[in-house]
């Protein structure tokens, strides 16, 4: 190669860090199940980390009682109200209900990031076991039912106990995040990563959203055998 032919080719732009992620202090975000242990838990963290929160609820009237007792400017709402408002909007609410809920909000969840942390899960005398929804996971049917939406999954792995306690200044855990898109992806670990102690992670596409979901039945039986609120951490990332 000639210095003139080196002199043409273009410099290879350096890979971008993976862990130069975006300002998300400016987005609203919306917690549907914000009255249940986990939304309400996700909202207070948030909101004390400074995001502005709405919690939404079927109940409006619950809602708001919620968002009273949790202060730090959080506002409660309707569940289609919460949506409009909301530029991300997380879904926290029981696995039972998570299909019809989304199926109604379906136009007011258009053109929104929406981060689905439901984990479908049964219970016996065994103890929780992990359910496969038809689509492969609770984060695939959210996506086949809001098509109009930007679906990721996170925030499966926190304990409630742990989110909703105010004495607790960290919560040092790791944060799965999976999404099509690298740039929702990387929002949703921006937003993770507000709380102190809180790493969002890339895990993969949603097609890999069963086996995350699913972890959380066998947290379940750590945290039932050591009496504690077990969470994760990835090593050597």
């Amino acid at each position: 190669m000639t210095s003139t032919d080196s002199a043409q080719t273009p410099a290879k732009a350096p890979a971008k860090d993976p862990w130069d992620l975006p300002d998300v202090s400016g987005y609203v975000v919306g917690v549907l199940g914000g009255t249940g242990p986990q939304g309400k838990g996700l909202a207070h963290r948030l909101a004390r980390a400074g995001q502005k929160v709405i919690i939404g609820s079927r109940a409006a009237e619950r809602a708001r009682a919620a968002a009273e007792e949790l202060g730090h400017g959080v506002e409660g709402a309707d569940n289609a109200e919460t949506a409009r408002r909301s530029d991300i909007v997380i879904v926290a609410v029981p696995w039972d209900g998570h299909g019809d809920t989304l199926r109604s909000l379906r136009e007011e969840l258009a053109g929104k990031l929406v981060v689905d942390c439901v984990n479908p899960l049964g219970f016996d005398k065994q103890g929780a076991y992990a359910l496969r929804p038809q689509e492969g996971s609770a984060a695939e049917q959210a996506a086949a039912l809001l098509p109009d939406s930007r679906v990721t999954a996170a925030f499966h792995h926190l304990s409630a106990v742990l989110l909703q306690d105010p004495e607790i200044e960290r919560i040092d855990t790791d944060v799965m995040v999976l999404g099509e898109e690298r740039a929702d992806v990387e929002i949703v670990q921006a937003l993770a990563g507000r709380v102190p102690g809180m790493r969002g992670v890339f895990a993969g596409r949603l097609r890999n959203a069963h086996q995350v979901e699913s972890l959380v039945a066998n947290l379940i039986s750590v945290n039932r055998r050591y009496k504690a609120h077990a969470g994760l951490r990835v090593t050597d990332v």
